[in-house]
């Protein structure tokens, strides 16, 4: 019974391991790459971006992603997957989509 609870906690902290090393690895495999330099120009950012990646100093962003989409052809959920984030919800601030207040003293007058 205890066996069990340990395998369903380990099952929970595997499905939440954030690796970008294996998207990275992945990506090389699948373009027929040899490296991060060559991952580097495939994507078309600088070679210090993906070191910081696979040292984990970085997050894989949406635009990086989107470019490994684009350059792959694999689906952004694919992708996600294979780093690790396995979430299907993202919560975003209701904050990000209000507009900026405009001062009302400020609008343009013609005279």
């Amino acid at each position: 019974m205890n066996e069990a609870k340990e395998m369903k906690e380990m099952n929970a902290q595997e499905q939440f391991q954030y690796d970008p090393n294996n998207l990275l690895e992945s990506l090389i495999e699948k373009l027929n790459l040899k490296n991060d330099a060559a991952l580097s120009r495939a994507l078309e950012v600088a070679p210090p971006l993906i070191s910081k990646i696979r040292h984990r100093r970085l997050p894989v962003g949406a635009s990086l992603l989107i470019r490994m989409h684009e350059v792959s052809q694999l689906s952004i959920r694919d992708l996600r997957h294979l780093m690790g984030d396995r979430r299907t919800k993202f919560r975003i601030s209701d904050k990000q989509f209000k507009p900026k207040a405009t001062p009302s003293n400020s609008a343009s007058s013609t005279t």
